[in-house]
């Protein structure tokens, strides 16, 4: 298991966004260009034009593809508390897809694309109403989410978030 540091200055920059330091990046810690990579790209990602809901499915849905309990745990709590997902949604992105049609074109790209290493078509996400620019930044999700996947297997990240 990798050691959680306590005392990098990025984890400032954390505790500013969440209120607190979770486990995961104290792992991150350990190499700060990994922290800072992280932070980079899921700052950009915010400012992008995906909504909250759907990049919390994605992050479900990827961190189940996975199978890393600690991300599945985290964006179950953001899932529900952040973006308001019911519980019937959770489980549904859990698995890859939405009630929602749209919706369910979106996670279904990003779970052929983890499952794919990929190798994903993004036909039936574009008929379904999003943007080449939406695409692209489920693409970015996707790889955010696996970066944060394979840390925390890696790491063997302590879970402090609410069991999932």
């Amino acid at each position: 298991m990798i050691t959680p540091i306590e005392t990098d200055p990025l984890l400032d920059e954390v505790r500013k966004r969440m209120g607190r330091v979770p486990n995961m990046t104290k792992v991150m810690a350990n190499a700060p260009v990994v922290l800072e990579g992280y932070l980079g790209l899921s700052g950009a990602l915010k400012k992008g034009t995906l909504p909250a809901a759907t990049s919390e499915r994605i992050a479900l849905t990827v961190g189940a593809a996975n199978d890393c309990g600690y991300c599945v745990a985290a964006h179950t709590f953001t899932g529900k508390r952040v973006a308001k997902l019911s519980d019937a949604e959770v489980e549904a992105a859990k698995a890859g897809t939405s009630e929602d049609a749209k919706e369910a074109a979106a996670v279904a790209f990003a779970r052929e694309l983890t499952e794919s290493r990929g190798k994903a078509d993004p036909a039936e996400a574009l008929a379904a109403g999003w943007t080449e620019e939406q695409v692209l930044e489920i693409v970015a999700l996707v790889a955010l989410q696996t970066l944060t996947n394979y840390v925390n297997k890696v790491g063997e990240t302590e879970n402090d978030w609410p069991a999932a």
